[in-house]
């Protein structure tokens, strides 16, 4: 049961003098409760340990063996650290973690007790897969699905519990999470990276994928939070006015952290730091009580389970101060929402980035390389790209004043653009001497410029080179990584190994030199990914205009955008880079339409009773405040009573007014929503969700915000924005 707004707010009062626990040196905190590297060389046998190794960088198979001596040893160390349970951690596709634990406890035949934890409970365990969401993979009463460990994310203590990180998969085989699939491209875009980073350095032997994200967060007083049932249900705001200060002066952005956001911080990031999560990047964002946390980049697939990780620490620690945390990507109308940007990059095993402009022309045409080729990616797949980041939650964030449109383009600065244009003019086949020389000034006199950022920024760009990096903009706060990042990775994968077997057809057919070879397919790349390339204003009306005669998608709803999860092209692409079946790619595609009428529908039904229970009953029970006023002074002043109630009278109107319609679009929307829910279609609800339900919210937003103007203050019953996003 929620509390009143005035408990809340006189709750709110008592938060500030909460304290945090001293950091001391973060380094000596760094991976206190992971077992990780320096943990197996101290506890681990050297057999053990290179199993364990060779599994991390080579994908090797650990032996039942083997993974009883890791097993026993994990144990060992976990009971020292305190634990008392250990747990399979898994992504299912609800979005979030998962776990189930089981005590390091057991009985043998003549009762007594051991503590006891094996290679077969480290390896594989199996959680009842009935309540997940499958989309069709399995049915409710086949119950049976497997998590299977995770040896390249190491294992960590949360609490008093051992946790391990796993793949979850069916009892066919098929992937129920989203670790499996980012894992199986990870590796495809390791092969792929690999045989062409080898033109270049022949002792390269893996490439991995790099991630740092951005996350940003709102703040708000828990007690506050109680206060408004759309928070507790839907995790924003579904009514309320503007305050008359926002975000218009810009004074939130990088200003002085509130004293008690940063005690919330300070504790929060002594947390992260014994898990390892690689925390550095702390500021206030543009929006009143908004902020954001960023890491050191890592491996993608470690980067991935330490955003995942990091949110749910974010809650219990925000919950300790008195906090409420919103990860959704509008809580809040007329300010900012929230996003999770995604820095992508390719990093040798050699030590180097592969998306790093160099000082050698052999090191900028390696730049190149996977500079183009990755553009290239982008524009052949830019439609299945924008899928990765669709949700109910993102499609109030994309396109507005803090985030990038809904069309894809990408941003690359004035500096790399005249590059690119120059290469292209270079004449195909075998290159004279003067375009050698022009070519070698063209890559080493314009790329290098890049090292001293001379690429501006551009906010409205959804994918934006910024020097050495990729950045997706267009991620959202809640979105699990392992999305967006597995459909990249497998577009670059696809495409690099499109582009190697383009460039040994050419050494081989046309006996071509290598180097030359590769500047020819770069650029017919440049030619024809022209049209992806855009530095300018993607909010304007005109880049909308221009998109749609480059041919490029515009997805404006979720419903939209996943249709091209099914696509053959889509379907063929997963199946070729062995990232997704057909059956798993299908099964993803009916979960995120589930997931989006059911995100609506939660919300329509918490819409229908805030105004019938909440909203409705507050006006009329102020109508009949003022209709008794004016009656006393009808009964006073006689006939003269109309001057003097003018006000009233002109208030119980508009009341009267906006109740009539309010009540008109709430039951319209119901019966909207009546109508959606008959339908059987998973696409067709989708999509009768946001055509014909999801346009009346806004509606009747409109009336109750309106209302909140004209009621009386002391009898207004939800927190207002001026309370929720002002720290005090």
């Amino acid at each position: 049961m929620s509390i009143s707004r005035f408990e809340a707010i006189s709750e709110s009062y008592k938060r500030s003098n909460i304290t945090h626990e001293e950091d001391g040196r973060r380094s000596e905190l760094f991976g206190l409760n992971v077992f990780n590297a320096e943990r197996m060389l101290q506890h681990l046998t050297k057999d053990a340990l290179e199993s364990v190794q060779g599994a991390i960088f080579s994908g090797t198979k650990i032996d039942r063996k083997v993974a009883d001596q890791v097993a026993e040893a994990m144990k060992g160390w976990a009971i020292s650290m305190g634990a008392t349970h250990y747990t399979h951690w898994f992504q299912p596709l609800t979005g979030s973690t998962a776990e189930k634990h089981d005590a390091f406890f057991d009985l043998l035949p003549d009762g007594r007790a051991l503590e006891k934890f094996g290679g077969r409970q480290l390896v594989q365990q199996e959680p009842d897969a009935s309540s997940f969401p499958s989309g069709g993979i399995r049915n409710t009463f086949e119950a049976r699905g497997y998590t299977a460990w995770d040896p390249t994310s190491p294992a960590f203590i949360y609490g008093t519990t051992l946790c391990i990180p796993t793949i979850f998969v069916s009892y066919t085989g098929e992937a129920l999470d989203n670790k499996a699939p980012l894992l199986r491209a990870l590796h495809a875009v390791d092969e792929a990276a690999t045989a062409v980073a080898k033109y270049f350095d022949k002792t390269v032997t893996k490439v991995s994928a790099t991630l740092g994200w951005e996350q940003e967060y709102f703040l708000i007083d828990k007690a506050l939070a109680q206060s408004r049932p759309d928070i507790v249900l839907t995790g924003r705001t579904l009514l309320g006015h503007a305050a008359a200060k926002g975000q218009q002066l810009d004074d939130h952005y990088f200003g002085v952290i509130p004293s008690r956001a940063l005690k919330f911080m300070g504790d929060l990031e002594k947390e992260c730091t014994k898990l390892g999560i690689p925390v550095k990047t702390r500021h206030n964002e543009v929006a009143p009580n908004q902020f954001e946390l960023a890491p050191v980049f890592e491996e993608a697939n470690l980067a991935v389970d330490h955003n995942l990780l990091l949110m749910d620490v974010m809650e219990k620690i925000a919950d300790k101060h008195n906090f409420k945390v919103l990860f959704h990507e509008k809580p809040f109308a007329d300010v900012n929402g929230s996003g999770k940007h995604n820095n992508w990059s390719l990093a040798t095993d050699t030590g180097v980035n592969l998306l790093s402009p160099g000082s050698t022309p052999m090191k900028n045409l390696q730049f190149l390389t996977f500079f183009v080729n990755t553009i290239k990616a982008v524009d052949t797949y830019e439609e299945l790209l924008r899928s990765s980041i669709a949700s109910a939650s993102n499609d109030h964030r994309l396109g507005a004043n803090e985030a990038p449109p809904t069309i894809l383009s990408i941003f690359v600065g004035t500096q790399l653009s005249r590059v690119l244009d120059e290469l292209e003019g270079v004449s195909q086949g075998k290159l004279s001497p003067q375009e050698k020389t022009e070519l070698k000034l063209n890559v080493v006199g314009k790329i290098p410029e890049i090292l001293l950022d001379n690429t501006d920024r551009n906010r409205t760009s959804p994918f934006a080179f910024t020097g050495n990096k990729f950045e997706m903009r267009g991620v959202g706060a809640k979105t699990n990584c392992a999305k967006p990042m597995t459909i990249l990775n497998t577009i670059v994968a696809k495409q690099l190994k499109d582009f190697k077997k383009a460039v040994d057809a050419l050494v081989d057919k046309k006996s071509l030199k290598k180097d030359e070879a590769i500047f020819n397919v770069l650029r017919e790349y440049i030619k024809t990914s022209k049209r992806i390339r855009f530095d300018g204003d993607g909010y304007s009306a005109d880049w909308e205009k221009e998109a749609k005669r480059r041919k490029l998608s515009n997805n404006k709803n979720t419903p939209q955008a996943l249709k091209v999860l099914t696509s053959k092209d889509s379907l063929a692409l997963f199946k070729s880079m062995k990232v997704m079946s057909e059956i798993e790619v299908k099964a993803r595609h009916e979960v995120e339409l589930e997931a989006y009428i059911l995100h609506i529908q939660i919300e329509g039904r918490v819409l229908n009773e805030l105004v019938y229970n909440t909203i409705i009953p507050t006006a009329i029970e102020y109508q009949n405040k003022l209709i008794k006023n004016v009656m006393g002074l009808k009964d006073i002043y006689g006939a003269a009573h109309k001057g003097l109630s003018e006000g009233q009278l002109t208030i119980i109107e508009t009341i009267a007014e906006h109740l009539v319609d309010l009540k008109k679009k709430t039951d319209i929307m119901v019966d909207a929503r009546k109508s959606a829910n008959k339908l059987t279609d998973t696409s067709k609800k989708a999509e009768a969700y946001c055509d014909n339900v999801l346009p009346y919210f806004d509606e009747i937003r409109y009336h109750c915000d309106r209302l909140e103007r004209l009621i009386d203050d002391q009898l207004w019953p939800l927190t207002k924005y001026h309370e929720l996003l002002f720290i005090n």
